[in-house]
């Protein structure tokens, strides 16, 4: 295998032959492929594609890269979810909570922020102490134990993925669906869960901004899911605005809290216990879906999901206590110069705007500021008069401060008449 010719066949519309894709991906797990050419191969592959049998080899390829985790050890069946990414999407940090508080066991390796999108390594990293890298005994003691872990990729587990999920985020090709899937998929077998939950957003702030290509791309998943034996099932979620009201990693794990204390933003709440209600059912609880979103609410109303939380941040050596969590020195607000209703907030300009704030990664070196962010006060459909704070920017410097604050700004469209109501989950695939 050379690895021109991969790049130039793909760049030609042509299809890879299983060995040679395998090959490639596992050559360069092992540094015999530079950067360059994978970037490359990259972009070929966002414009020309991946047939289902080459998303399969592929996926395979990044499971046979590293090894694989056995949570057969725990008697029962452990639990997973991923999102394919949002703004403000913090949605796993209080579920894995909620579901262990239920008694089924959370076992989720996770990744780091894509493009304007943020990574939940990324916000865990905002908990003062918070270890993400967990060896394989020690994650699995951890859910045996503790009920819930979420852990970085280590070296010896998906190592392509890792290497492809860095590269892909600095070189403009993140939002093709042969690679979304395959990346998501292999994680996923990796880290053993037999159940498997996924949100895939569509809208303005997700990679996918039509339900049909989301609803695609959840077909390919469960496809993998099944091939690998595997129980996926997959929800279809707006994200043409941010998810809750804060986007930034410190910020979102304030929300995470205030959430599992009840009082979180509705939408969040919704969208958690929503997840929680498939996922119990998806577990060997033997429970439906009416009785699993009871069991739900009655942790998070009992306070036993946020006894869940501390008690999950603890073992992974992080300190629970919000008060903590780093912050930003200049907060701004962001006023509304008219009256009328919310028609649109621009998830991709919030996002955006806080990766430009220092939240999110423009180079593949950069280091994260886990202290700045946007919180949006005023979503879709609020009324708000002139002069009402539509959002708050925590920024490093005034100047910062004052450019994120005129990019919210401009997210925001007003109406004079109110829009109708939408709603949060489009579809649910099995």
């Amino acid at each position: 295998m050379r690895a021109i010719d991969v790049i130039q066949k793909k760049r030609d519309g042509n299809e890879l032959e299983p060995d040679e894709l395998r090959e490639f991906v596992l050559a360069y797990s092992r540094d015999e492929v530079p950067d360059y050419q994978v970037s490359a191969f990259l972009m070929a592959v966002y414009f020309r594609g991946l047939s289902s049998a080459e998303t399969v080899v592929l996926t395979q390829a990044m499971v046979d890269s590293g090894g694989t985790i056995d949570l057969s050890s725990l008697g029962r069946s452990a639990v997973d979810k991923h999102s394919t990414g949002g703004v403000g999407d913090k949605t796993s940090i209080a579920l894995g909570p909620v579901v262990a508080a239920c008694g089924v066991p959370f076992a989720k390796m996770s990744g780091r922020g894509l493009g304007h999108t943020g990574g939940t390594l990324d916000k865990l990293e905002a908990i003062p102490g918070f270890r993400i890298a967990l060896g394989e005994d020690e994650f699995v003691s951890q859910v045996a134990g503790v009920g819930v872990a979420i852990v970085s990729q280590t070296p010896d587990l998906v190592p392509a993925d890792a290497r492809l999920y860095a590269l892909r985020d600095v070189t403009a090709t993140v939002d093709q669906n042969g690679l979304i899937a395959a990346s998501i998929m292999s994680k996923k077998i990796a880290a053993g869960a037999s159940a498997i939950l996924l949100d895939v957003k569509v809208g303005t702030g997700a990679f996918m901004r039509t339900v049909d290509d989301a609803r695609a791309l959840a077909e390919a998943m469960i496809d993998l899911g099944a091939r690998a034996g595997r129980q996926v099932k997959c929800e279809i979620t707006d994200m043409a605005q941010p998810l809750g009201r804060a986007v930034g990693n410190g910020l979102e794990i304030r929300e995470v809290v205030e959430t599992l204390q009840g009082s979180g933003p509705p939408d969040l709440v919704e969208l958690v216990m929503t997840s929680a209600k498939h996922l119990l059912a998806m577990s060997d609880l033997g429970v439906d879906e009416a009785e699993a979103e009871d069991r739900a609410r009655a942790a998070l109303a009992s306070g036993a999901a946020y006894a869940a939380y501390e008690e999950w941040v603890v073992a992974q050596g992080g300190n629970p206590d919000p008060s903590v969590l780093p912050s930003a020195p200049i907060l701004r607000e962001v006023v509304a110069d008219q009256t009328g209703y919310i028609a649109d907030l621009d998830a991709m300009a919030i996002g955006v705007a806080t990766v430009r704030l220092g939240a999110g990664r423009v180079h593949k070196q950069d280091v994260i500021d886990h202290g700045t962010g946007i919180v949006c006060h005023k979503k879709r459909g609020d009324a708000v008069d002139s002069g009402a704070v539509l959002a708050d920017v925590h920024a490093r410097t005034a100047d910062a401060a004052d450019e994120t604050a005129a990019a919210v700004r401009a997210a925001y469209r007003l109406t004079d008449d109110a829009p109708e109501p939408s709603p949060l989950v489009l579809e649910f695939l099995s």
